[in-house]
């Protein structure tokens, strides 16, 4: 069994239809550096997806966001709502932030809901 604090499969957003469905269904909120999509699933938990386009940075960039954007569920699930999915999408400019700065903005949206 795995603990709170992982981030298994099952809570993974894989599927490109998924992603679709969310971006176009789903209750967006917005920062500065971010678009935050929420909409309700079937499923007993949270699953989280994350888009990072070309305009955010070179590969090492984007790849590094993804990572700490998972670090960032991984360790404050409890703030997604349960039964949820929720895609994370990087505006331009996201790429300079730094963990923390990346962080605040998403408990920014997260508090709203």
């Amino acid at each position: 069994m795995m603990g709170l604090n992982a981030f298994p499969k099952e809570e993974r957003i894989r599927r490109r239809a998924d992603f679709l469905k969310i971006l176009r269904e789903g209750k967006k909120s917005q920062t500065e550096h971010f678009w935050v999509s929420f909409r309700p699933n079937v499923l007993p938990h949270r699953r989280l997806g994350i888009t990072v386009g070309k305009r955010v940075g070179p590969a090492v960039v984007r790849n590094l966001l993804k990572r700490r954007i998972r670090e960032f569920f991984r360790q404050n699930k409890i703030l997604f709502p349960e039964e949820t999915d929720c895609v994370v999408t990087a505006k331009e400019g996201a790429g300079r932030l730094n963990f923390w700065q990346m962080a605040n903005e998403l408990k920014g949206i997260l508090k709203e809901r």
